[in-house]
């Protein structure tokens, strides 16, 4: 199939059912340009590929067709302003962390805070949260935790590119955390084993998505052991699922937190929920979990 168009090269990549974003996206990847050359596609609609593009394009597009995410195959995707390298050590960085990240700031905004805020980002990725807030308030001192050293790799990539400076730490939660924070922030493990919408992510890793019979495994631990971290009036903020709100609520107020609430993401969904700890540091540990 030499001789093929730019336009012919998307329309086929349609007929295997690729949205036309995602052809467009994969063909800027092939002919090694820029995501935000879109416009360059439509002033070139009827230039001609060279075969080897054509074809990388096309082992691309099969990809995708195939159910891969996009930003496995262009290893890329932009979060909270900053493009991030992502491949299948990480999970995808999605659009509704960034309401864990608006709230995280709105909380280090308030007075009270010192003016070097300890940040702790438990089960870190790819480091979107991590990267996000250090980027938008450069005075703090964040930690990025994760169980996963590849997973480390690529957040240390990422922070590397971006030129900020994280301490990161290969720790299962908080087992070799030290120290007390201002503001623990997590998008932990939250799918329930067996739930069905987990074949739609099976190009992801499956430990950073599900926490045991009702997804809630991993958040109870962090709950249970956040208040011996936490300063005095020090916040936890916790990312889950669509359905999980009240009894995240309930777990923290549970164990103690106060000013217990919930936000919705941009489809209204009630995606993180946190609360303050107020007790004295070390206090968490004589509180049932």
């Amino acid at each position: 199939m030499n001789g093929l168009t730019c336009g012919q090269a998307l329309a086929t990549a349609q007929v295997l059912g690729l949205e036309r974003l995602d052809a467009q996206l994969l063909l800027l990847h092939a002919l090694g340009k820029p995501d935000t050359d879109r416009a360059w596609l439509l002033a070139h609609d009827t230039d001609s590929l060279a075969a080897e593009t054509w074809q990388h394009f096309h082992a691309l597009s099969q990809r995708r067709a195939s159910g891969e995410p996009l930003a496995y195959i262009i290893q890329s995707k932009e979060f909270f302003g900053l493009q991030l390298h992502v491949d299948a050590r990480v999970l995808v960085p999605r659009p509704d962390t960034e309401t864990l990240v608006e709230w995280a700031l709105d909380r280090l905004a308030l007075a009270g805070m010192p003016p070097t805020p300890q940040v702790l980002d438990l089960g870190t990725g790819s480091g979107a949260i991590s990267l996000a807030l250090k980027n938008t308030v450069p005075a703090l001192v964040v930690t990025a935790v994760d169980a996963s050293d590849q997973a480390l790799t690529v957040a240390r990539h990422n922070a590397a590119r971006h030129g900020l400076l994280i301490q990161f730490l290969e720790s299962n939660w908080f087992d070799k955390v030290g120290g007390h924070f201002h503001l623990i922030v997590s998008n932990p493990p939250y799918v329930a084993q067996g739930d069905p919408h987990l074949a739609a992510l099976r190009h992801e890793p499956v430990r950073a998505l599900t926490a045991g019979p009702d997804g809630l495994n991993d958040i109870r631990q962090i709950i249970a052991q956040a208040p011996d971290h936490l300063h005095p009036q020090g916040w936890l903020l916790l990312e889950h699922g669509y359905d999980q709100a009240v009894e995240v609520c309930s777990l923290l107020q549970l164990k103690g937190f106060v000013e217990v609430q919930s936000r919705a993401d941009l489809a209204g969904v009630l995606r993180c929920t946190g609360g303050c700890w107020q007790g004295h540091i070390g206090a968490g540990a004589k509180t049932a979990g």
